[in-house]
């Protein structure tokens, strides 16, 4: 090689090889060859001038001097001639370091035979000048458990090529915690990352392989053409959750809340859930068409719940979520679910339950709320003691191959976020897989976080059974069709073994079809549905339904506990001093608590809540910073001015008090909301919250809203009290923080699936979260929540209006305001327009024009709308006014369910003109706009 061809550095030699000679020659100078020896005093004279005040054993080489070649060998370190021992043993550990670093490259990880074969040149001996000679000399193993202090260079390599070259690659090196890497690395390097399995063991994987390959045969036979996303190519699928609860159940783990999407799903509610197949072929025979007329969900969208009985006879309560085909995004509600489970048994430590987190390759690496979902791992309000992810390689997505569906090497690697261990195995080998399972569940037991398993297989069809796979992909789908089902292969294996016979494999499979032969004969018997999860356990005692089916309920409270409610409120620790600004706050508190102010919004929120917590019911309430709130009106959490400790005094009300928990979630709103959304499903009797910073917010969570919560009860018989805080109204603040799209939620709305409100005054507000707990009727809640009405004067209540009566779905003017004999048109409004409204009223001083407002805007109750009309002359024509554009808001609801007739007077709308932005973003265009609004509402007709 000539100096000409040298590149930046001098010559065309590795920056990493040039550090580790230079790491040679420092312990020991002649351990290089001559020209280096020269090359580095040169380099160490020169590097004052050149910016190195001290060159260490890592430095980077200025490019004045040009390092000497390596001699025209294929190698990237100088000729090691006589290594010495302690140079030998350097270059030893950077191999081995290596090896844990970049050894999954060339693992054996892909059924498929799709991987790089070509080895990283840094897990090669001559990377590092060593030569065939020098692999036979003993080197120092100390830093690798289990194989004895000294062991050859030659036997060193071969143990670490099994640990992470053979079926099982591991990215773990980026984990910062030294003693987590010495954990997995004594684990699995005192292994071989091999688990020695009993002869029982392998028989259970075997068996478990037959169920999953039985099952996939037999629908495909019996049910041609038939959606049901088969397993088939991932079979492995089975054992490994067959594993994973067996351990869990050793750990200690109770309750194990599971998510996945559809493929394969079938297959788990059988073989693992215990779902009847008598029940999933009756679904696919779907001979009841009276059923779920205008309801119910396909079949592979079905959650399930059992009980599963350990080989050491535990009993571990398994939970399938339903899922729609968006396909992550049960991911935040699984662990939603999970937290809630623990809460309620005061699992604070995380010992006891499990999320089972089961993925696709293309939408693990896609859809951007699985990253929100790791996001919230490790949050102390999100915290479940770790998730184990499982994605299923398909290695293809629809019709999309990796190379076209993700920038990254992995699908896995968005998962590299977190300080977590990722497992990449192949499929086609279950007891791989066995190891895998095994050390995922003992980690995350040990350090209670996330673990990723990623299994490479296949999928052996299309994406759905009447796909045509090899219009895309026609290479990979014949070298598929080759591949025989992995329980033959697994069979080969334990047959070389001795460890089973032909006869007892071939008997497993006759059981399994004879068995669901049997299933089916009954189904066809007897086709009728069997309704599954109907309300027990928890849910006992709450109905859904139509509202009117249930009773109101009194959401008074006496006068004097309620006031005890808000001063023990304005109490702080000794020598606690928040801000002097808080101090004032807490002086006005106090004043509305003893009856000299009239309590603002805020103020009835927090009485709202301290009475629901001392009554026995939990609060959890989360949302991007709603200690303190958007519009710095809650300060539910107080900060001591000095130190910056935190107080919550909502915690501090009882001894006995129900847990009250105001947490700051990530800048996330799919995750936390669909987190929120699963922690309501096992959380009946708590207030459950979500604050969206602004209403606006609400559109990146739209699959959860429509998705899960307003199609749930429709769709899988599943009820939730879930409760949404979206500030909303019209104040100036351009097109992104003035609408949480009402008309989106009114459109979802149908048969009392919901609730939709947008209230006017602190009472209504402290009834209406009191009446969400204290009624039995349970259906999510969603509120349009004010901005400017948290600090209008005229928005206030009194402590009596609080402490006494009930929610409101329909408020009318009072006979001290308004004569109802002299009204000439009654104006229809909800929210904050009511008072724009009323002080136009009063400044034209018109006593011939009523206003009614709607609090409840779903479900509507025409009953007491009629009766609130009635009160004023038929011919008096009715307007509904609202700030938002025609096309927007509630006006076209309004419109569809009371006609252009209004129980007999004319009906009309008062709008701003239609558009396709919500508002203007100009503070001057949107007062014009009001101005016009008013004289509209104010014509005369």
């Amino acid at each position: 090689m000539s100096q000409q061809d040298h590149g930046p550095l001098g010559n065309s030699l590795s920056l990493a090889f040039v550090e580790s000679l230079y790491a040679d020659y420092v312990r020991d100078p002649s351990s290089v060859s001559s020209d280096w020896q020269t090359y580095f005093r040169q380099l160490t004279a020169s590097a004052g001038r050149n910016g190195y005040a001290q060159l260490g054993p890592s430095f980077r080489p200025s490019g004045l001097f040009n390092p000497p070649s390596a001699g025209g060998q294929n190698r990237t370190h100088a000729p090691a001639v006589g290594l010495s021992d302690a140079v030998l043993q350097h270059r030893t550990d950077q191999l081995i370091r290596n090896f844990r670093v970049r050894g999954h490259i060339i693992a054996a990880i892909n059924p498929l035979g799709f991987r790089r074969t070509e080895p990283p040149p840094e897990i090669l001996p001559e990377f590092y000048g060593l030569r065939d000679a020098d692999l036979d000399r003993q080197v120092s193993t100390e830093r690798i458990e289990g194989i004895g202090e000294e062991i050859t260079l030659r036997k060193l390599l071969d143990l670490l090529r099994d640990t992470y070259c053979r079926n099982i690659g591991v990215q773990f090196m980026h984990i910062d915690d030294l003693a987590v890497r010495e954990w997995l690395q004594e684990r699995m390097e005192g292994t071989q990352n091999r688990l020695a399995l009993t002869r029982e063991e392998q028989f259970r994987i075997l068996t478990r392989l037959t169920d999953a390959v039985i099952f996939e045969e037999f629908i495909q036979k019996k049910f041609v053409g038939a959606k049901s996303f088969s397993l088939e190519g991932a079979e492995s699928l089975i054992p490994l959750l067959d594993l994973a609860i067996e351990r869990a159940g050793q750990q200690g783990i109770d309750e194990i809340v599971l998510g996945m999407a559809h493929r394969g799903r079938l297959n788990v509610l059988a073989n693992i859930l215990g779902k009847s197949p008598r029940q999933i072929f009756r679904e696919f025979e779907d001979n009841d068409p009276e059923f779920q007329l205008g309801g119910g969900d396909v079949k592979y969208h079905l959650g399930y719940s059992s009980d599963w009985i350990t080989t050491n006879f535990r009993t571990v309560h398994l939970s399938l979520c339903f899922n729609p085909s968006h396909l992550e995004f049960v991911n935040p509600v699984v662990l939603g679910r999970l937290r809630a489970k623990q809460d309620r048994t005061r699992d604070t430590d995380r010992e006891h339950g499990l999320a089972i987190l089961i993925h696709g390759d293309a939408a693990f690496a896609g859809e951007g709320v699985v990253q929100e979902t790791l996001n919230l791992s490790e949050l102390m309000g999100y915290h479940v003691g770790g998730a184990i992810h499982v994605v299923v390689n398909n290695q293809i997505g629809f019709t999309t191959p990796p190379e076209e569906g993700r920038s990254s090497v992995y699908a896995t690697d968005v998962a590299k976020m977190l300080q977590i261990p990722i497992f990449h195995v192949n499929g086609e080998e279950p007891e791989a897989v066995a190891q895998v399972v095994s050390l995922a569940l003992d980690f995350r037991r040990e350090f209670k976080r996330d673990v990723v398993i990623d299994m490479y297989c296949f999928r052996r069809r299309g994406h759905n059974e009447g796909d045509e796979p090899s219009f895309t992909q026609p290479k990979l789908y014949r070298l598929i069709a080759n591949k025989p089902p992995v329980r033959e292969d697994y069979l080969e294996h334990l047959l070389g073994l001795g460890e089973v016979t032909k006869e007892e494999a071939e008997q497993i499979a006759i059981e399994r079809r004879k068995q669901l032969e049997s299933e089916l004969s009954v189904a066809r018997s007897d086709p009728k549905m069997r309704r599954e999860g109907d309300i027990h356990g928890i849910w006992k005692g709450y109905v859904g339904g139509l509202e009117d089916s249930v009773p109101d309920v009194d959401t008074g409270i006496e006068p004097e506990r309620l006031k005890s409610l808000l001063l023990k409120q304005t109490e702080l620790p000794e020598g606690f001093r928040p801000h002097r600004n808080i101090q004032r706050l807490m002086k006005v508190r106090k004043e509305m608590a003893e009856g000299h102010r009239s309590l603002d919004w805020s103020t009835a929120e927090a009485a709202a809540f301290a009475s629901i917590a001392t009554a026995g019911f939990r609060i959890r309430f989360s949302g991007q910073d709603s200690g303190r709130g958007t519009f710095s009106q809650r300060h539910a959490w107080l900060h001591d001015n000095n130190d910056g400790r935190a107080y919550c005094p909502l915690q501090h009300l009882d001894p006995e008090q129900a847990p009250v928990e105001i947490i700051n979630s990530p800048l996330s709103e799919n995750g936390v909301l669909g987190f929120e959304y699963g922690y309501s499903l096992d959380c009946p009797d708590g207030l459950i919250l979500w604050e969206a910073q602004f209403g606006d917010f609400a559109n990146a969570a739209q699959v959860i809203i429509d998705q899960f919560i307003a199609s749930a009860e429709d769709k899988w018989h599943r009820l939730s009290g879930l409760v949404l805080l979206l500030p909303h109204s019209f104040e100036g603040m351009g097109p992104e923080h003035s609408s949480a799209r009402l008309e989106r939620f009114l459109q979802l709305a149908a048969r009392h699936n919901i609730q939709v409100v947008n209230c006017t005054t602190p009472a209504q507000y402290f009834h209406l979260l009191r009446r969400q707990v204290l009624r039995r009727w349970r259906k999510p809640l969603v509120i349009m929540t004010p901005k400017s009405l948290l600090r209008n004067p005229r928005a206030v209540s009194t402590l009596e209006e609080c402490a006494e009566g009930r929610f409101g779905r329909i408020l009318t003017d009072s006979p001290e305001e308004i004569d109802p004999k002299d009204v000439r048109s009654v104006l229809l409004c909800s929210g904050k327009v009511y008072y724009d409204l009323k002080e136009r009223r009063e400044h034209l001083e018109r006593k011939d024009v009523a206003i009614i407002r709607i609090e409840q805007l779903y479900p509507l109750n025409n009953k007491e709308l009629s009766a609130a009309l009635s009160a004023y002359p038929k011919e008096a024509p009715a307007l509904w006014v609202q700030e938002e554009p025609a096309n927007m808001g509630a006006w076209r609801y309004m419109r569809v369910k009371l006609g252009k007739s209004l129980f007999g007077r004319r009906f009309s709308g008062v709008t701003r003109p239609k558009s396709s932005s919500p508002a203007t973003g100009s503070a001057s265009s949107h007062r014009l706009e009001q101005e016009k609004l008013m004289n509209e509402a104010f014509a005369e007709k």
